[in-house]
């Protein structure tokens, strides 16, 4: 535990903190905002088939009179299922019998149908483009549109899998550096894909990277960060997706366009690349890993900055040697996946935090779904995810500080589970209540995610600290992926979607009560600190079992 005293000398609260803290969460903002802006990118514009009466001025022109818009439509365009004009299917020939008031259904079913063969034509007066009128991901082609988001998501599903044992390996800067180019990069590209398999393998690259700045982001923050206020600056990262909720709704308000607000919201990720090599890498990763000159110059540097110059120079190899004796002394195993499921310790860990980030993916996705289809402005909806979470993130720092990592992580998993079990009871005419429960539930998973990212760099030793992250980061994005999907039990009522999405966060996190409480107590820097205090906690709970025993006695 040698090193929280070393940045305790240099400063684990300082003016490094904090401007580490502003250049991290910038790009946080427009990583969520690649996330969630497929709600925009992918809108499905009120669309009809292309049809000559329509669309051809020259055929317009043939028509004998002065024929209405609303009469062409009528015998070009037979009506859908919900008595609007239908969106995949044209007339073969002009209908004109049903001009005729006294036009029957019969006469129109007899009419002659076929696909859109000659494409679509969409009401552009929300957004001039989106991948859908742009590759026509209508009708028998709108299977394409869910699995843009699918790949997205499968590409953070990868890239956590991948990027984690990468941190652990090549550095935390290093790797959150190359995922700034990547993603940079790549959703650049994306806005001038010319083709939707090009356009959907770019954002698969933009994901991929997302991932590894979302890992390396939290865990640079943890490692630089004292005990005492590492929830306070957790919270802050958290803040960041909030922010970034609403700032994906304000920048595609004004931007309508899909190549423009691709480019828009990726170009800013190149100043965070620029700027990332600023960045110190972690200290204990390097100290831990045996780079013991490299270590010391992070120390002074942040010394330095935090107006602790005295004291870095006072840092020598010798001290650190000698800080680091116990951590240096035992060889780190390679962080695999191995290591987290199988050493004693650690096993029940990796377990019950995995399954919290997965109730946080499954849950919060089936929530935003909901949320989606409460009204025809999708603006709006997006603004609330963001808004509704802000005090609950707010109010979760205040529970880790005062509560405990525990209490807070079961009962923010507890309380989205009721709200949404809740919401059975409630009659559909009730939509006030029905709405300040969905927010309330939204509410407990936004303040669950806080909480585990926080606990989860708590739990493991910094050797396989990322691996755990990746894992934990697969977990959610795996949730992510199947919990849309549950809406389809809608089709049986509408009580099984929110039992199912009400049962999982429940159970998750009753199960949350087998992991530590890890309130201000140090990083642990080995897998042996791990260990030593699981026997030093069943040592004292056998002491203490002795001592009320005999006092009964």
């Amino acid at each position: 535990m040698a090193f929280s005293e070393l940045l305790d000398g240099v400063g684990g609260l300082g003016r490094f903190q904090v401007l580490q803290t502003v250049a991290l969460e910038v790009p946080i903002m427009w990583l969520t905002a690649q996330g969630m802006v497929e709600n925009f990118l992918a809108a499905v514009p009120s669309h009809r088939c292309w049809a000559p009466l329509l669309d051809n001025s020259s055929a317009q022109a043939s028509v004998p009179g002065d024929p209405s818009p609303e009469a062409l439509l009528a015998v070009s365009i037979p009506p859908g299922p919900n008595h609007r004009p239908d969106q995949c299917r044209r007339f073969r020939e002009p209908q004109w019998q049903l001009l005729d008031p006294n036009a029957t259904a019969t006469n129109l079913s007899e009419a002659a149908t076929e696909p859109c063969v000659d494409g679509w034509v969409y009401d552009r007066s929300t957004f001039t483009s989106t991948i859908v009128t742009e590759w026509d991901l209508v009708c028998d082609s709108q299977a394409l549109k869910p699995m843009a988001q699918s790949i997205y998501l499968a590409g953070i599903l990868v890239g956590a899998a991948v990027c984690g044992q990468a941190s652990d390996r090549f550095g935390r800067r290093r790797v959150l550096t190359w995922s700034y180019l990547q993603m940079a990069v790549s959703g650049t590209a994306a806005a001038f894909a010319p083709t939707f398999p090009v356009y959907c393998l770019f954002r698969f690259l933009v994901a991929f990277a997302a991932a590894g700045v979302l890992m390396n982001t939290s865990t640079l923050l943890m490692e630089w960060t004292s005990a005492q206020a590492r929830a306070l600056v957790m919270t802050l990262n958290s803040l960041g997706f909030s922010c970034g909720q609403v700032l994906t709704a304000a920048v595609a308000y004004g931007v309508r366009d899909r190549a423009l607000l691709q480019l828009t919201i990726s170009a800013p990720v190149f100043l965070s690349f620029m700027y990332s090599w600023w960045l110190a890498e972690s200290a204990q990763w390097l100290l831990i890993t045996g780079r013991l000159e490299s270590g010391l110059r992070e120390l002074q540097r942040v010394a330095a900055v935090n107006g602790k110059r005295a004291v870095g120079d006072a840092l020598t190899i010798e001290v650190l040697l000698s800080a680091m004796r116990e951590e240096l002394s035992v060889g780190q195993a390679p962080a695999t996946l191995g290591t987290l499921l199988r050493t004693p310790g650690l096993g029940l860990r990796t377990w019950v935090s995995t399954l919290c980030w997965f109730a946080f993916g499954f849950t919060f996705y089936g929530l935003a779904l909901d949320l989606q289809a409460l009204g025809s402005n999708i603006f709006l909806p997006q603004v609330l995810i963001g808004v509704a979470e802000i005090p609950a993130k707010i109010g979760t720092l205040l529970l880790l500080s005062r509560l405990g990592r525990r209490p807070t992580q079961v009962a923010s998993l507890v309380l989205a589970g009721l709200c949404i079990l809740a919401n059975m009871l409630v009659p559909h005419e009730m939509e006030a209540l029905r709405s300040a429960l969905a927010v309330l539930g939204l509410s407990g998973v936004g303040a669950a995610f806080t909480c585990i990212t926080v606990y989860t760099g708590e739990l493991f030793p910094t050797a396989i600290r990322m691996t755990a992250v990746g894992l934990g980061q697969m977990a959610a994005r795996g949730g992510a992926i199947l919990g849309p999907p549950v809406r389809l039990l809608g089709a049986h009522g509408a009580s099984p979607p929110l039992l199912v999405y009400g049962v999982v966060p429940m159970l998750i996190g009753l199960a949350a009560l087998l992991l530590p409480e890890t309130q201000n107590l140090p990083l642990p820097d080995a897998i042996q600190d791990v260990q030593s205090r699981a026997v030093k906690k069943a040592t004292n709970d056998t002491q203490g079992h002795l001592v009320l025993k005999c006092t009964r006695f």
